[in-house]
């Protein structure tokens, strides 16, 4: 019994100690990407909260405003294996995934297939521009995102940890795109916004950017670092009510729930499934830790509850003929759903 209680106790002090190795390793990667990174502080946030839950995230914003230059610098700092896929209408399934060929023996000149891995075999995948190719390629994707693994010819390839994907999608230009079939949409923990930076920082995006870039990155934080934060966050506590209320939040997007608002009900064609109230909570979680905390509270929640719902909200006819958002009726789920009376 002492046995245990001792090692118990260990773990409790590693933990601890992981905890604080997360928060000064998101500090320190803040710190570095700031070195070629001007503002867009949510954004980031957003993205090394993806990292830190080990989930895929969809960054959606005009065109110029670094979607994937923020993608590149974060592979950069974090030293990890980076993949960047420009989706187009003729990509297949196999320029991602990778395919069999048939290869040569020059000694023996017997021949064998083998199998050529796609640029999906990296740490960081960034699919620019998901919606510019069709559905099959699109959905290449899937297994990948939420196994980690790929399958070719009957045969599973498990993909390296760890393992993430952001997509980039341009709101503006619709002519040509494919749509992201909802069931592929609810794969993305996040829908990050990314809008024009204020008139100061643009003037200094402008001025670094006509200048000469030769920024030198430290490693702030590994890949086996990275996985090892990622199970610590699973382990953070939540309380009953704050689990409640993620879960609360999640049911009042569904029209057919009898809780839900008159909003809900006029303007939306279907609300989050159960993946949405498990993001908020792991998202909470890693949140929590970046501030150095070892719970999770409400306001947690209702910080992610935008990235987290506002692609899973799925609006109507008569939501767009009156020009009512998914972050409109978001905002007012957060005004009308209360926390519960006992909790954090």
């Amino acid at each position: 019994m002492t046995t245990q209680i001792e090692s118990a106790a260990h773990d409790t002090v590693d933990d601890l100690a992981l905890a604080r190795q997360l928060k000064a390793g998101r500090d320190k990667i803040f710190t570095e990407l700031r070195k070629l990174i001007v503002g867009q502080e949510a954004v980031i946030e957003q993205v090394l909260l993806t990292l830190l839950a080990g989930g895929n995230s969809l960054i959606v914003g005009v065109p110029g405003l670094a979607k994937t230059l923020l993608i590149q610098t974060i592979a950069r700092v974090l030293d990890l294996k980076f993949s960047r896929i420009q989706f187009t209408p003729d990509l297949m399934p196999s320029d991602i995934i990778g395919t069999d060929l048939v290869q040569e023996n020059p000694e023996s000149g017997e021949r064998r297939m083998v199998f050529m891995p796609g640029p999906i075999f990296s740490n960081i995948i960034l699919a620019d521009e998901i919606n510019r190719t069709p559905p099959k390629t699109q959905a290449a994707l899937l297994e990948a995102m939420q196994e980690h693994r790929v399958t070719v010819q009957g045969r599973t390839y498990t993909l390296d940890e760890p393992f993430f994907v952001f997509a980039t999608q341009n709101p503006i230009e619709l002519e040509g795109t494919y749509p992201l079939p909802e069931a592929q949409l609810d794969r993305f923990m996040f829908h990050i916004t990314m809008d024009h930076l204020p008139e100061r920082e643009e003037m200094d995006v402008v001025r670094s950017t006509t200048a000469i870039q030769d920024p030198q990155f430290e490693h702030a934080v590994d890949g086996p670092a990275l996985v090892a934060f990622q199970r610590l966050v699973r382990q953070v506590p939540v309380s009953d009510p704050v689990l409640q209320y993620a879960v609360s939040l999640v049911r009042h997007t569904r029209p057919k729930d009898p809780r839900a608002p008159e909003a809900i009900r006029q303007c939306v064609s279907y609300g989050a499934s159960v993946r949405a109230a498990q993001y908020l909570v792991l998202g909470g979680k890693a949140r929590a830790l970046t501030q150095g905390r070892l719970h999770v509270t409400f306001d947690d929640v209702k910080a992610l509850a935008h990235p987290v719902l506002r692609h899973r909200v799925l609006t109507n006819f008569y939501a767009e003929s009156e020009r009512i958002t998914s972050d409109d009726l978001i905002d007012q789920l957060l005004e009308t759903v209360a926390p519960p009376s006992s909790g954090l």
